[in-house]
């Protein structure tokens, strides 16, 4: 795994937090391997309009922005823009890997990945892809024919990927500080019991209006309970709202809008009430979590849908229909599960699958590296 110059690698994908934060955790786990090992250079490409352009300063890699759209599925004028687009985004990204001459190009999703990577494929530069849902994304599909390797979050997208190239099931990668938190210490710092056990609500950075109402009418089972807590993730938007809604309504809560110590949120938590978002589902598999999913009906290709149906196959959770959260008290539905055997088999299962077995960001960052060697040495 030795390098003797720079590793150049550039990390195509972006738009959601759900293809742009296991890229940033790639990088950063090739950066440590190769800080005392010939060093990296690291780009990454994304557009104005994703989640990567709001972090751009806290992203702690330079940012390429290029013009990338898909087609809108309602009829409309910018449709016939497209094409224009994509010509425009496969020069911008030649021109791109001429300049920077990565060893490696790395998809993660979302459309800014499709012409980086076709144009890399098309001057014979390595590529890999990262594929986080069970079932992939139409530029993991398309591209897939070409990938030295690709790295599945979930086994079941392999049926969905026509292609010759190596597959990899790795898991999802995610920081490999997320599991590192105290759970005396986030207690603490959410004004918790450490008597009780808590219940984490889970709905994103923006929140998850529908999952927010199924807590707040289901809060009187808690009131009624001294063993249980909440931890509640209400999103940005809902936020305010929430709280005035709450108001004295319940105790033992603790609501918050979004946290960015992540590792402390899951290190207080017991079981969790969550969307079924592939990074949110790899972080509470990493942190050992039973946890109840409510799939986003409207996520794109049903995904979250397929997610959550490949977690409940394995034993890791447990599934609510969002259509059903009307007529169920959902805080009810998670202390029944916690009081049942089917909690304790969850987390026998979580240990199983975590317990000795090389994280996902280590295998794929490891993989990269290597590819990176070996052309190396066959161009000398």
């Amino acid at each position: 795994m030795k390098i003797t110059r720079p590793a150049r690698i550039i990390f195509a994908g972006g738009g959601t937090g759900g293809h742009l934060f296991p890229a940033i955790a790639i990088a950063n786990r090739i950066g440590e391997m190769l800080k005392n090992n010939g060093g990296s250079e690291i780009l990454f490409v994304g557009t104005k309009r994703g989640i990567e352009f709001r972090m751009k300063e806290k992203l702690g890699y330079p940012l390429h922005l290029i013009n990338m759209r898909g087609i809108v599925r309602s009829l409309t004028l910018k449709n016939l823009l497209v094409p224009f687009v994509i010509i425009g985004a496969l020069l911008k990204s030649y021109f791109l890997l001429n300049r920077f001459k990565p060893d490696v190009v790395v998809g993660t999703g979302g459309y800014v990945s499709w012409p980086v990577l076709k144009m890399a494929n098309w001057k014979k530069i390595n590529t890999v892809l990262q594929e986080q849902n069970s079932f992939p994304g139409i530029t993991t599909r398309q591209l897939a024919g070409k990938a030295a390797c690709i790295y599945l979050g979930f086994k079941k997208a392999n049926e969905f990927l026509n292609t010759n190239s190596e597959i990899k099931v790795t898991g999802n990668p995610v920081r490999k500080t997320i599991s590192g938190g105290n759970r005396e210490e986030a207690l603490k710092e959410f004004g918790l019991d450490n008597s009780k056990k808590t219940i984490l609500i889970l709905g994103g950075s923006q929140g998850a209006r529908a999952i927010n109402e199924a807590v707040l009418a289901g809060f009187e089972k808690l009131n009624v309970s001294n063993r249980y807590q909440l931890l509640w993730q209400t999103g940005k938007r809902d936020y305010t709202e929430v709280t005035a809604l709450a108001g004295r309504k319940v105790q033992d809560c603790t609501l918050f809008p979004f946290a960015h110590n992540m590792e402390q949120v899951y290190a207080a938590a017991d079981i969790a009430i969550a969307r079924a978002g592939a990074l949110t589902l790899a972080e509470l598999i990493e942190c050992n979590i039973p946890t109840i999913l409510i799939p986003y009906r409207f996520a794109a290709g049903d995904h979250q849908r397929k997610n959550a149906e490949d977690m409940t196959a394995m034993g890791l959770a447990e599934i609510i229909e969002e259509k059903n959260l009307k007529n169920i008290n959902l805080i009810e539905e998670a202390i029944n599960l916690m009081e049942s055997d089917r909690f304790d088999k969850m987390n026998n299962r979580l240990k199983e699958k975590t317990q000795n077995r090389k994280p996902a960001v280590d295998v794929i960052a490891e993989d990269i590296i290597k590819i990176i060697n070996e052309t190396r040495k066959s161009e000398n």
